[in-house]
């Protein structure tokens, strides 16, 4: 199955996290989104990869290169972000005369499913939801599809459109599609041509994770680290305990009196204690650190990022190369015990998250007894005063 993976967006809503570098190629479990996709798409069957880029694609160039687990790729570009038909049309010239898969980038699959999909052209992937009015939500007779209906007030079924799509070879010639009343060029109106070309199928999920939000990077982790499986490569001390699923890879520490209960992913350069303790679902990138007294707990720390003294990260998002002062406190519960909101392109936003820390973009740096209130959102670069407490976002 040639499949087209569209990887060409920034993210916006992802955003300070996204400032350097396209959404899809955020860590999930110490690897880009992107990563774990592509698997997904190996593992059923893919013959072919064609990754669209845009937003700061050579980063993704960089990284997958010319194959991917003995996979060709080829790369389309897709130069201004018009919506997933335009996307889809960038990779047309790349298409050959079979049938032909659509996956986002920034979604995460199931694997058994996913194989279910190919084998069954034309389909679409589904998942069930218990409140499908925010989404696309499918139309059916039995397993088939007859239709797509955009965020309904009384959803006509409870699966959802989970953004991946086998198509006819003939599809190819259906992208040249109107622009939609939001101004895009929309994958689903190529589809609503292949229902009336043929029979398609719904072909639902056991597992899907749309990864759009940070909370939902969060949860993204927490998924793939929950697959893990123990292994201790890197230097573990005598004198520190290291319990259930952790890996600990080769150049990676873990120092005297330091605690760690997985899941947790500690990466090669990293470096934990003395006396810290890590708990999951926590994923500590390349050369990181969490120095004396810290506690982090299932949080996401990304390269190179410092939290080097007596502070507390829970249920958050540090990007690369942060520095916490010593004593910086992390705010990750509300008084009320509501769930916490943030804000998302100017809009006040509920994480769905009784538990939710703070989002730190690239280079922050924190003053020494720093205080950040949970949600709280601070930018690429962004700096707090020795003492400050944090209550808005910066």
């Amino acid at each position: 199955m040639q499949t087209v993976v569209l990887a060409a967006g920034e993210g916006t809503r992802m955003r300070p996290l996204t400032a350097h570098r396209p959404k899809p190629m955020l860590p999930v479990a110490g690897r880009p989104m992107l990563e774990h996709v592509l698997d997904t798409a190996v593992e059923a069957g893919a013959s072919r990869l064609i990754v669209v880029v845009g937003y700061h694609a050579a980063a993704v160039r960089e990284h997958f290169g010319e194959s991917y687990r003995e996979v060709p790729v080829e790369y389309a570009v897709q130069a201004d972000q018009a919506g997933t038909a335009d996307a889809v049309r960038t990779a047309r010239d790349h298409l050959d005369d079979g049938p032909f898969a659509v996956l986002a980038g920034d979604n995460l699959y199931d694997d058994a499913t996913m194989g279910s999909l190919f084998e069954h052209a034309p389909a679409v992937g589904a998942f069930e939801v218990e409140d499908p009015r925010p989404y696309g939500v499918f139309e059916l007779d039995g397993d088939r599809v007859t239709g797509v209906i955009e965020k309904p007030a009384e959803p006509p079924s409870s699966l959802i459109n989970a953004s991946a799509y086998v198509f006819e070879a003939r599809a190819r010639e259906w992208l040249d599609v109107d622009e939609s009343e939001r101004g895009e060029y929309e994958l689903t109106d190529v589809l609503a041509r292949q229902l009336d070309a043929a029979a398609v199928r719904a072909v639902a999920f056991e597992r899907w994770l749309d990864v759009g939000r940070p909370w939902e990077l969060l949860a993204a982790n927490e998924w793939k680290l929950g697959d893990l499986d123990r292994r201790l490569d890197g230097e573990v001390h005598t004198d520190s305990a290291v319990l259930g699923e952790v890996v600990v890879e080769s150049g990676a520490s873990i120092r005297k009196g330091a605690v760690v209960e997985g899941p947790v992913l500690v990466q090669a350069g990293a470096t934990v204690g003395p006396n810290a303790y890590v708990r999951g679902a926590t994923a500590l990138g390349p050369d990181s650190k969490v120095g004396h007294g810290v506690e982090v707990k299932n949080s996401v720390i990304m390269d190179g990022t410092q939290v080097p003294h007596l502070s507390y990260v829970g249920d958050s998002i540090l990007g690369r190369d942060v520095n916490l002062g010593a004593g910086t406190i992390v705010a990750n519960l509300r008084h009320d015990d509501q769930p916490v909101k943030m804000t998302v392109k100017g809009d006040r936003v509920s994480t769905g998250r009784r538990k939710f820390g703070v989002v730190l973009g690239d280079e922050v740096k924190t003053g020494i007894d720093t205080s950040l209130n949970a949600g709280v959102v601070l930018s690429a670069g962004a700096l707090t005063k020795p003492g400050e407490a944090v209550t808005r976002d910066r």
